[in-house]
């Protein structure tokens, strides 16, 4: 008898055992088709899940299922990452990105993506955020064209959490979701003709799932998001021609991009949907991959719709590959906005690609929240998002981002104004000219003893936050994911270890000298600053001081912080 041995560990440390069968998986309401059988009945691997697993999320089809992508893609996902170790091994020795040579052809050759659904024809603002019940039926009510669930920067990954936000996007789906706050307030969804459309981002191919366990490994994080999502939704999400639609993040070359495309067809053949139903979108968000942005649109183009200007991970992804090169430091993180010419090239150049390829080329977050009772400071704020999503729908991108609703008016009245069609696609760009040292262009700018303590203070609340269970987070009217506080302590490391090797520190710019005891100094005080603040994870600080301190002071940089942090989750 074939099938899956699911071992469910209580809370008192004993284990109940369920066989999920080939007969269990024909009786079990569910997607799961031959495909799936066979691959049990050639090894059946035992799954290992954390006590309170419930069975309308975790039954044996669903069980199966993971394990089934698992046991085809976990290999290929090892090696992609042992990849990105030695590409990132070739830059600390001095190396620079650079288009590759062996994929001209592509680049070259005239070809465009498949059409795009109608539903994600026009996307002019989309509004992105963690997946809780409360947001989730506010962001799908709140006027936006889509809505990104994430469940990735914006998620702290606890397994209620991720669980939480799964069922609530299934209920979602199926129009029954309503919550209600201790308050006593009552949430519920609107009309569904109203709602903003559904895209899912599962997290990236560098995260675990530490919770379940297939053959005594740890599942992949986005196996685990993207496959249950799809596993209780796409057929519905199909019969309304929703999707499924998902965010890709974090991709570095087209070896990944082509992973996720054979991970797609895979869930469409073994759920018995039609090929290409599944579409994605990209987010460019690292270095590496401005420089396959052709090569990724191609690895996926019967299935994605465009691609995204992830900025603030890249900007974290510029410190990341030029960590030991000295001549690429960045300012401040106020001083690098999109006016830096780095980051202006790899704006620029995601547009024009995207349009000769029939692409979305979407703008990047806003991340402002409205700032109550003081009219003077919120009034400026708008005026800087106004200035960035004018900046974005005139360089011709499609849409853009915003993190709170309050934010979807202005953005959308600034696109409907300059963006009469659903998209801009005629707009070619046929003016940029962009090369390898436009995307990689050393910047001008200053390190203020506020800019390093801002680092610091926003790198502890961040991650305090989130060991709290809490992955978006208010700070300074700004509604921060993990990418801020990744750019602060890798710059604050990179600052930092400037010095190694006996060359001269780096100053602030007051002539204070950069190095751990200036660290350590600021670390002392914060504490005391915070005090009293009703700040999220406040119970955590002491935890996320140790690990920013710890992190700080290794002698070579964290790729992700969330992956130390995860253990004490």
């Amino acid at each position: 008898m074939l099938g899956i041995a699911i071992t469910r560990l209580s809370n008192t440390s004993r284990r109940r055992t369920v066989c999920c069968t080939a007969s269990a998986l024909q009786r079990e309401d569910s997607p799961v088709n031959a495909v799936i059988r066979t691959a049990l009945a050639e090894a059946p691997p035992r799954l290992v899940l954390p006590p309170g697993s419930s069975f309308d999320l975790l039954g044996p089809g669903a069980c199966a299922f993971l394990s089934d992508l698992h046991a085809c893609f976990e290999a290929r996902r090892e090696a992609l990452l042992v990849a990105r170790r030695e590409r990132q091994a070739t830059f600390d020795a001095g190396a620079l990105p650079d288009f590759r040579s062996d994929t001209r052809r592509i680049r070259d050759a005239e070809w465009r993506i498949a059409p795009l659904p109608a539903a994600l024809r026009d996307r002019r603002v989309e509004i992105t955020g963690p997946v809780d019940p409360k947001m989730v039926i506010n962001a799908l009510n709140s006027g936006a064209n889509c809505y990104m669930a994430d469940f990735e920067d914006s998620t702290s990954p606890t397994w209620d959490n991720l669980l939480t936000g799964q069922r609530a996007l299934r209920d979602a789906i199926a129009g029954t979701l309503e919550f209600t706050s201790p308050a006593g307030k009552r949430y519920a969804l609107g009309p569904e003709d109203q709602r903003a459309v559904l895209i899912v981002r599962p997290r990236g191919w560098h995260l675990d799932e530490k919770h379940v366990r297939i053959d005594g490994e740890a599942m992949s994080g986005a196996l685990f998001d993207a496959g249950l999502f799809a596993f209780h939704n796409a057929h519905a999400l199909a019969a309304r021609d929703r999707g499924p639609y998902f965010y890709i993040p974090k991709l570095q070359s087209m070896e990944e991009a082509q992973l996720w495309d054979d991970v797609l067809d895979h869930i469409e053949r073994a759920l018995g949907l039609p090929a290409g139903q599944i579409r994605v979108t990209v987010l460019i968000e690292t270095l590496p991959a401005v420089f396959e942005m052709d090569e990724i649109l191609h690895a996926l183009k019967d299935r994605i719709a465009g691609l995204n200007c992830g900025r603030w991970d890249y900007i974290f992804s510029y410190i990341k590959t030029f960590q030991r090169h000295r001549d690429r430091v960045l300012p401040e993180r106020a001083q690098v906005t999109m006016t830096q010419p780095f980051l202006k090239a790899y704006s620029e150049l995601l547009v024009q690609t995207c349009h000769r390829r029939g692409a979305h080329a979407m703008g990047g977050m806003a991340a402002q929240i409205p700032i109550a009772g003081d009219e003077a400071a919120n009034d400026a704020a708008m005026k800087r998002v106004r200035a960035d999503k004018l900046r974005e729908v005139t360089a011709g991108h499609d849409g853009t981002w915003v993190a709170h609703p309050a934010l979807i008016p202005l953005a959308k009245q600034i696109f409907d104004e300059r963006m009469r069609g659903p998209h801009q696609h005629a707009m070619t760009r046929d003016d940029v000219l962009v090369g390898r040292d436009d995307l990689i262009a050393p910047s001008i700018g200053t390190i203020s003893r506020a800019g390093f303590n801002g680092n610091v203070e926003v790198c502890v609340r961040y991650i305090a936050a989130w060991l709290d269970g809490n992955g978006c987070v208010p700070i300074h009217h700004m509604m921060e994911d993990a990418a801020t506080a990744e750019i602060a302590r890798a710059q604050l490391w990179q600052w930092i270890h400037f010095a190694d090797d006996g060359h001269p520190p780096l100053h602030l710019d007051d002539g204070t000298a950069i190095d751990e005891a200036l660290l350590d100094r600021v670390l002392l005080t914060l504490p005391s600053m915070l005090a009293g603040q009703d700040i999220p994870g406040a119970s955590r600080v002491p935890e996320a001081i140790a690990l920013l301190e710890d992190l700080t002071h290794r002698d070579t940089l964290e790729d992700f912080l969330t992956l130390p942090a995860y253990a004490d989750l």
